[in-house]
């Protein structure tokens, strides 16, 4: 990837399993990362940023293994500004195929008061350090943070030892989100034409979504000659996310008119991974998200309606089919067999194994037989919940909920606990309270319940409710679905859920070596 590319070609760094990740709650495990990134090499990505070696043992064990995986993308580490990031980093990616570091700094004057450094030393540390990246890998990416905050004149100064030290990817991230879009295209276009040697490099753009400006100003930047998009699935990302691979993607695809650069991303698979990344990091996909949100190919109003069966060009400007969807929404029953259900899921953009379409048709049976129709939605819902409880330490056997007009409600839980069955009788101020008091009573904890969110998935009294739970427990945090035709029932399979992940991670904290903080990260 270090070779020039062809101007109409742009260059997607998906980083989902690293700034995507430092989203609070968004935290994955080790096997999720492996799984996401599978998908994200097989769509296309070209450079995938696997994670921060340095964080952890956990995440270098991740980012090691991916690089050994790999078959298509470049794998990438970040790394701070030091020699021993540096290393660690090398040594996580350099058994991929084409290994990346990706190191970085904050140049603005906000951020140089972080490492209290002056401009003669930060630009003293930048030819260091980059050099020694280079003479670990061929492939170095380099990114003065806030740069769209950074003074003009120094900006250049520090580009330019960057590219001189061998750097062949400068990054020119808008770390707050502050820039606006004709000032995104203006800084990438000056820069290519005012730093010496820029024009034998690649230069990308990395936004943030706190202004909801980043796919806006990522594409500007390209205009202004950028030709590498930083990028992560559903905007996931700190605070108001960064840019979103599908609309970047998708943009580029639609209006190829005027704005006529490519990708090599299949889209077919885009609602598959959205929805993965979904499931795996517990942030749920607002319901009007462009291109994959639940009613971006969804027409309720009559005239609408009338107007999509006549021409769905009327009112869709992109097919379902382009991202993934089927274009239709056809229900199952509980007469309905294995392959009619493997066959939505297809439709639906999810290509699984026979061991896991067995265990999802007993639940899809067991819906079936409590809902009148299955919708897509129910479906797609089912694969969030769908993850394995073989290996659960805590178990919800049964649950009863007695509650009246003004008073307390009583729950009595049977719940398995590494195999044996205990019961527990509690009081609450509701259904769910005296649900969740009684799991604590059988399972003692300090988790502190940071969010609780119950989704409607279909419409009816007999519509599945998807229940997400986020615990916080010692600094750790976990996150917890289910689904259910009850809500009470949905709602304690959830924190159960949540509580085997806090489980999981305090029995790795043994193994991991501690966490560094991530404040200093692009």
């Amino acid at each position: 990837m270090t070779d020039k590319i062809s101007q109409d070609r742009v260059l997607i760094f998906d980083t989902t399993l690293r700034d995507g990740e430092q989203s609070p709650g968004a935290t994955m495990t080790h096997e999720e990362k492996l799984e996401i990134a599978e998908m994200l090499d097989d769509m296309g990505v070209d450079i995938i940023e696997a994670g921060f070696p340095i964080a952890s043992e956990g995440d270098f064990r991740a980012v090691s293994e991916i690089a050994q995986r790999s078959k298509n993308s470049v794998i990438c580490g970040l790394a701070r500004a030091n020699a021993k990031d540096i290393d660690r980093c090398f040594e996580a990616v350099r058994n991929a195929e084409r290994p990346r570091i990706h190191t970085f700094i904050g140049t603005s004057p906000l951020h140089r008061q972080i490492p209290n450094l002056t401009m003669d030393e930060m630009a003293d540390l930048i030819d260091e350090t980059v050099t020694h990246a280079r003479n670990l890998c061929e492939n170095v990416q380099w990114s003065p943070m806030d740069a769209t905050r950074t003074e003009w004149d120094y900006l250049c100064r520090v580009i330019e030892i960057a590219i001189k030290a061998g750097a062949s990817t400068i990054n020119i991230p808008d770390t707050v989100g502050y820039t606006a879009p004709v000032e995104s295209a203006d800084l990438i276009k000056r820069l290519i034409d005012t730093v010496p040697g820029a024009d034998e490099v690649i230069f990308a753009t990395h936004c943030h979504n706190d202004l909801g400006m980043a796919t806006a100003n990522s594409l500007a930047a390209v205009a202004g000659g950028a030709r590498q998009i930083e990028c992560t699935i559903n905007g996931l990302g700190e605070r108001a996310g960064n840019t979103a691979l599908e609309e970047v993607v998708m943009a580029m695809k639609t209006r190829h008119d005027i704005m006529p650069w490519h990708t090599g991303i299949d889209t077919t698979k885009i609602m598959a991974i959205s929805r993965r990344v979904a499931t795996v990091s517990g942030f749920a996909v607002q319901f009007n998200k462009a291109i994959v949100g639940k009613n971006a190919f969804a027409h309720e109003s009559g005239i609408h309606q009338d107007g999509m069966l006549k021409n769905p060009e009327n009112f869709e400007i992109m097919r379902p089919e382009d991202i993934g969807l089927s274009g239709t929404s056809l229900p199952l029953g509980k007469h309905s067999g294995r392959a009619a259900l493997r066959d939505k899921l297809e439709h639906l953009g999810f290509d699984i194994g026979d061991n896991q379409l067995k265990d999802l048709f007993v639940r899809f049976k067991d819906l079936a037989d409590r809902k009148k129709e299955v919708f897509d939605d129910d479906i797609v819902a089912l694969m969030r919940v769908g993850e394995s409880e073989e290996n659960d330490a805590l178990k919800l056997v049964t649950l009863r909920v007695v509650c009246g007009t003004g008073g307390p409600a009583d729950a009595t839980l049977v719940m398995s606990i590494n195999g044996d069955e205990k019961t527990a009788i509690e009081k609450g101020d509701g259904p769910v309270d005296a649900a969740f008091r009684a799991i604590r009573k059988l399972h003692p904890n300090t988790a502190h319940l940071e969010l609780y969110q119950v989704h409607a998935v279909t419409e009816g009294t007999d519509a599945q409710a998807t229940v997400s739970v986020r615990l916080e427990e010692g600094g750790n945090i976990a996150t917890g679905q289910s689904a259910d035709t009850d809500t009470v029932v949905a709602s304690a399979k959830a924190y159960i859920h949540a509580l085997n992940r806090l489980l999981v991670r305090r029995d790795k904290l043994g193994q991991d070596e501690k966490e560094i903080s991530y404040r200093d990260m692009t």
